[in-house]
């Protein structure tokens, strides 16, 4: 496969991947956020919206740590 030329904010996300997937793999398991079949847009929004908080008293979260580095090589 041929390399190809990536924007640096994508090769700077692409290296914090893991993170990421684990915060999702949160969201998804232990807020109870997935995908089904929803009747209506309210019962959706109301099932994101207390995922998310859910999420947001968690006491250990994932983050992605930006560098002094990664933050000028950005600007």
């Amino acid at each position: 496969m041929k390399p190809k030329v990536m924007k640096l904010w994508d090769h700077l996300m692409l290296r914090k991947r893991f993170i990421i997937e684990t915060v999702f793999n949160q969201l998804k398991n232990i807020s109870k956020i997935e995908h089904s079949r929803y009747r209506s847009c309210i019962n959706f929004m109301v099932n994101l919206l207390a995922g998310l908080i859910t999420y947001s008293f968690q006491l250990k979260k994932s983050s992605i740590k930006m560098t002094w580095l990664d933050k000028h090589l950005i600007a």
